[in-house]
């Protein structure tokens, strides 16, 4: 006999004396089955042998049982518990939950356990609260797949596929089984507690699989019913949001989701939904197009404000000077928030009457309060013109004044483009020198070609437009125009003896005098037909032509050496007839009539 079953007999034999002992003070009270009691002297250990295993034979235990126990004593490694058996049983003090940092057990706590062993090398029984809650779990969690019972559970972890759920005993949640959208982060689950469907159930194996979202399903289609019968365009309906994008918010409407697009959320300007909008938000949202074939549901949330653009044309006015602050910068200008969900926007050639500003951000910056002249309101296209160099007195004023046309300046040239220079005037104020100003007679291909950047040059200035901002400057207007007297100096009729500087298909150019040509058309250019000007002419060749038409405005000459010497043969045929009718009786009819005859001849 091991010395735990010495003591437990010692115990035993002493309880039942002390019992004995109270009988005979009180022989009334005599046991219904006093041979039970019976105590051999001369074999007292053997007689009490008898009466202990008869009591411990009262509570036959065995393997698998599962039974009622009390805690009777809490160690560092394991919980003792008495189920009213010869000794207590062993519990390991692992099985017990930790609730928030403290294990949850006591000495006296009524719990039920499984007898895993009948004895252990020290003669104690071995239980297990783990398996006892397993088997009650079990037979739950069976009930539960076969009535198709809803159980509650906790989710504990996160495990390869999905979740792994506290029901009693671990079961598996699938990833797919979650939700009702995919989800990636599942961290977000763990320590939560929902209700749950079993679908699948093995005992035997110990397997088991959950679903949530089969529920939330069941519970959506219940939703949607509800929610298709209410859904009417303009309606205001409740919904919590349950996703974010950049181009929107997802609102669950119970049963179905709508489109919360981010230009329908604000009257004012957001750059993303996530700043007026959080994941679970309960919000309330207008209904502002239902597709009942497709089951797609648009949502506003600014519709249940009044626009703002309705009270625009009352509240600003052309020529009015608010406040408002800087809201977004472009290559193009500054937008200016000047009311909620009302924006103007600041030009970038409307903010210096001087400096040339390439990017808004050289004046102005984001955040930023600064006050604004209105110059012009689109209502219908919501569009707001502002100023900001109009709140600063105009330069090109003065600057009218100062330089009337006619007025001479001497200045550097800042830059040099396909049609003409900027020249220097003052401190951020250039004047244009466009290329048909630059020679009165001279064609220029390119400013280039007579100008270079950084050059000073003269020029008379020939006017200032406030309006456009342009400060108009001519370079040949220094000197005076030759065509202004160019019909006195080469009147029509007159004959010059020209240079041939040029040639083109449709005739040559000539130069009358220093920088001023003329043009002999291809038809002029002789008395005969000719397929192109170097048939009778080439460049450097000196011929005499006949001013026939002249063109100040387009300032044009144009010649025809054809002319002289159709003229030239006309004196010769004169000249003949005069010395003939003086020595002859030949009619001045029959001899000119002949000349012209041999003349037609000759050019055939």
């Amino acid at each position: 006999m091991t010395e735990s079953n010495k003591a437990q007999k010692s115990k035993a034999k002493a309880a039942l004396e002390a019992v004995l002992a109270a009988l005979d003070a009180n022989d009334d009270q005599v046991p219904a089955n006093p041979s039970l009691f019976t105590f051999d002297k001369k074999r007292p250990d053997e007689s009490f042998e008898k009466l202990f295993r008869a009591e411990v034979d009262k509570n036959d235990f065995k393997v698998g049982d599962v039974v009622n126990g009390r805690v009777v004593e809490v160690q560092s490694d394991y919980v003792l518990v008495d189920i009213n058996y010869k000794s207590e049983g062993l519990i390991p003090i692992g099985e017990f939950r930790v609730v928030e940092g403290v294990r949850n057990v006591q000495v006296g706590q009524e719990v039920q356990v499984y007898i895993d062993k009948i004895e252990n090398e020290n003669g104690m029984i071995v239980l297990s609260k783990d398996k006892a809650d397993m088997l009650r779990a079990w037979d739950d969690i069976s009930r539960a797949a076969e009535n198709e019972e809803v159980i509650e559970g906790t989710i504990i972890a996160k495990v390869k596929g999905g979740l792994s759920v506290d029901i009693g005993v671990k079961a598996f949640l699938p990833g797919s089984q979650i939700d009702l959208r995919p989800v990636r982060n599942m961290d977000q689950y763990i320590g939560k507690t929902y209700k749950f469907k079993v679908i699948k159930f093995n005992k035997r194996r110990g397997n088991i699989v959950l679903s949530r979202r089969a529920l939330l399903e069941q519970e959506r289609e219940s939703l949607r019913s509800q929610t298709l019968d209410s859904m009417k365009e303009g309606s205001v309906v409740r919904g919590i949001v349950k996703n974010i994008t950049d181009y929107g918010a997802f609102i669950d409407l119970g049963g179905m989701d709508g489109l919360l697009h981010i230009t329908d959320m604000s009257w004012g300007r957001i750059k993303h939904p996530s700043e007026i909008l959080n994941v679970g938000d309960e919000i309330e949202v207008m209904v502002l197009k239902y597709d009942n074939t497709k089951e797609r549901v648009s949502l506003g949330l600014k519709q249940l404000k009044a626009d703002p653009w309705s009270q625009v044309a009352a509240e600003f006015v052309p020529g009015q000077k608010v406040k408002g602050k800087v809201v977004s910068l472009t290559d193009y200008g500054a937008f200016i928030e000047l009311a909620d969900g009302v924006e103007g926007l600041i030009h970038v050639s409307e903010m210096s009457w001087t400096k040339r500003v390439k990017h808004p951000n050289q004046v102005l910056k984001v955040g930023e309060e600064v006050e604004v002249q209105v110059l012009e309101i689109d209502s219908t296209n919501r569009r707001i013109s502002l100023g900001l160099k109009q709140l600063q007195p105009n330069p090109w004023v003065e600057l009218k004044e100062t330089y009337p046309p006619g007025t001479i300046i001497e200045g550097e040239v800042k830059s040099v483009t396909d049609f003409g220079i900027f020249v220097g005037i003052e401190e951020g104020i250039d004047g244009l020198v466009h290329v048909s100003d630059f020679s009165w007679t001279k064609r220029i291909n390119h400013p280039s070609e007579i100008y270079q950047k950084g050059e000073r040059v003269r020029a008379v200035v020939l006017g200032v437009d406030i309006e456009n901002e342009r400060f108009s400057l001519g370079v040949k207007q220094l000197e005076a125009d030759p065509w202004a007297t160019v019909d006195q100096q080469f009147a029509i009729g007159s004959q010059h003896d020209v240079k041939v500087v040029k040639t083109a298909d449709f005739g040559v150019f000539v130069e009358l005098a220093e920088n001023i040509e003329g043009l002999i058309h291809i038809s002029e250019l002789a008395t005969k037909r000719i397929e192109k000007p170097e048939d009778v002419v080439k460049v450097g060749d000196t011929i005499r032509a006949e001013v026939i038409s002249i063109d100040k405005d387009a300032r044009k000459i144009a010649l025809s050496a054809k002319l002289v010497k159709l003229r030239e043969q006309k004196a010769d045929v004169a000249d003949y007839v005069k010395k003939s009718t003086m020595s002859s009786k030949t009619s001045f009819g029959d001899i000119f009539g002949d000349t012209l005859k041999g003349a037609a001849k000759k050019e055939d």
